[in-house]
This record gives C-alpha cells, structure tokens and sequence, in this order.
C-alpha cells in the first residue's frame, strides 16, 4: 500500500513529505494508520548521521488496520501506542528486561527487519526504516508486534505517542530503576520533555526536595508546575554551590537527562554517600569522565534505556494516571500538522515549544 511519509533524503537536511510504499504485514507485524507521533531529540540526533534514505519517528500512535496470522495482542480496529522493538528471545527479553536486549541496536537502529529487508520502499528504492520498530513519520507504519502496545479507547490517542519513547524514559528512570523512597531528595538535570517526565514521577514518589537544573528559565519556571520544589539555573555557572545550598550533605539521586559530560560530572558529585545517579540522556559527548573520589561512599552511576520498562506493562499505567489528571504532560505538548514536521523540529531544536506531536 502507499503511504505518507516524511523522507530523510541526505543526513541533517528537512525533511521531505512523499509517498512510499509499504509491504503487507508479515504474520507477526501489524499495520497501524498513525494518528499523531511526537519529535524526539533520539530522530533529531540520528537524522545527523542515519543512513539515507531514512524514515525516523519513534513516537506513534494510532490504529491497527491489519493483523498478521501470527499476531494475538491486538486485532484491526484497536487503538494503540508504539514503542521499541526488541527480539522477544535473548535471556534478558526472557527475564522481563527487553529494554536490554542483546539485539537492541541491530533491530532498533539498523534500518532493517533482522533478515535484513525492509518494508518500505520510495520510487523503487529501498528505505532505511523500522526505526525503534517504526518509522512513524509516516501516516501508515508496518510495525513488529513487540512494538504495539494496546490502549483503552476512552484514553487521548492524540498524546499517546510520546508515552511510547520520552515520557516512558523519564518516568522509568525514576519508578522502575531509582525507586526513591518518600522523603528523598532529588536532581533532575534538563527541563526537557524527559527530565519533565521525570520530574513528575519523582512528585507521584513523595520526594521532599525535587530540583530541576536547567540553563532555560522558561523551562524552570514550567518545571515548577510539574512538581519541581525547587529550580537551578545553570546558565551563569556555580551549579554545584546551588545544589550543595539545597542539600548539604548531597543528594540521594540525580538524573542526567541532558549527555553532556559536564553535567553528568556536576550531577555524580552532587551525590551524598549511597546517592545513584540515572544516565539518561543521549547528547553530544561520546564520552564521561569523573574524578575517581567523586564515586567513593558507595555512590553508583547507571546507565538506563527506555525507563527499563517494559513496555506493554508501564505504557498503560502512564496513560492511566494522564487519564487521572496525575501526570499531567499535555500541558507541555504542542500540536503541528504533519505537513509542518520541519516547522516543528525548528521549535524543538530551539527550545520555543517542550513537546512537538504531529498529527495526520
């Protein structure tokens, strides 16, 4: 069938709207018409560099039009959110830990099914897609069904599509591998789409002190009605004083939503002893770099992929407590046709709109 999508004709140029054709699902992929998909930083990053062309977008949601024979988890006419894809059979997918799985990079990033084909095609071209199982920047998307998760109707299908990447990271990293106790204190570094996510999450946990670091003051000023207790604008310097002004005897957890080698530094030695550090964020330094006194006293720094959810699980239980008015992450969501994708990846990269979703 043909669909609409938003091509990746060279590395770090816009976007071009087009027409592609797609396979028939295969028995264990489902074809879903996409009803909205957000922008991540992850497509802003790959689209430097992914090889070309390339259908990105990792944060769709819609409904499932067709089924393969194999598939059991949903059937045409189920709405749905979509998320990463991983090979269902490694030890870790086995033990519940697919976020991990030893073949994440080959089925999320490679471009191809893992027989090395692709379903999508463009003037008889074939296409590197099945982006983080999806390749949602397109009105119509063939997906692996690990990477369909079933939602309740009644819940908003227009803002499910960044539970499936961005809001899932940010609130995993906090419920499903910190677990902060009530009373904990808290750093959250970058008032994105993520650290916001997180930010929440650390709120539903009782934390006492919730810090948002930041260099936008837009941002702060917005990481407050999310729950943040208390803001750090970094963008003059002297972050650490500010922190260490909070919390004296340093904090039980950060996260590092941001990549940047400096402030995953400044976020490990704000730690107090026992403080674990989340490493989130995928930015522009390819490598860290602590002084070795700054993780003594059992301080622990791990890296974490997707919230470390699974996603069939935690997706639902997000997109419930949205439904609840407890994570309350429309308020940071800005609407944009489809038509607009390098309009709205314009907004992104400049910081002037805290989610972009675009919508068919």
């Amino acid at each position: 069938m043909r669909a609409t999508a938003a091509l990746l004709e060279q590395p770090g140029q816009p976007f071009v709207l087009t027409e592609v054709d797609l396979d028939d699902p295969r028995p264990d992929e489902v074809l879903v018409r996409v009803a909205a998909v957000g922008i991540c930083g992850t497509d802003l990053e790959f689209a430097g560099f992914f090889p070309t062309p390339a259908l990105l977008g990792h944060e769709g949601a819609g409904i499932v039009e067709r089924v393969g024979a194999h598939v059991t988890s949903v059937r045409p006419g189920d709405h749905v959110a979509m998320s990463f894809t991983s090979c269902g059979t490694c030890a870790l997918c086995r033990t519940g830990s697919p976020a991990y799985c030893r073949s994440f990079d080959a089925v999320n990033f490679s471009g191809r099914r893992p027989d090395g084909s692709t379903a999508v095609t463009h003037e008889g071209r074939e296409v590197n897609a099945h982006f983080l199982g999806q390749s949602s920047f397109a009105s119509h998307v063939v997906a692996p069904e690990r990477a369909v998760v079933k939602m309740d109707p009644s819940w908003d299908l227009l803002r499910a599509g960044p539970f499936g990447c961005g809001f899932q990271t940010g609130a995993g990293g906090v419920l499903n591998v910190l677990q902060p106790r009530p009373g904990s204190s808290i750093a959250i570094f970058g008032a994105g789409a993520v650290g916001v996510a997180a930010i929440i999450a650390a709120a539903l946990s009782s934390c006492k002190v919730i810090a948002a670091v930041d260099v936008n003051p837009a941002k702060l000023e917005a990481a407050r009605g999310y729950g943040a207790t208390h803001t750090v604008d970094s963008s003059a310097g002297g972050t650490a004083e500010q922190l260490t002004a909070l919390v004296p005897k340093g904090f039980d957890f950060v996260i590092d939503t941001t990549g940047h080698e400096k402030v995953l530094r400044t976020a490990v030695e704000a730690l107090g002893p026992l403080g674990r550090a989340g490493v989130i964020g995928v930015g522009p330094s390819e490598s860290m770099s602590f002084d070795w006194r700054s993780i003594l006293n059992g301080r622990t720094v791990t890296g974490i992929v997707a919230g470390s959810s699974v996603p069939q699980l935690f997706l639902p239980q997000l997109l419930e407590l949205n439904a609840e008015g407890r994570f309350p992450v429309e308020k940071m969501i800005s609407y944009f046709p489809f038509e607009q994708i390098n309009e709205a990846v314009t907004a992104v990269r400049s910081g002037t709109v805290g989610k972009a979703v675009l919508t068919f």
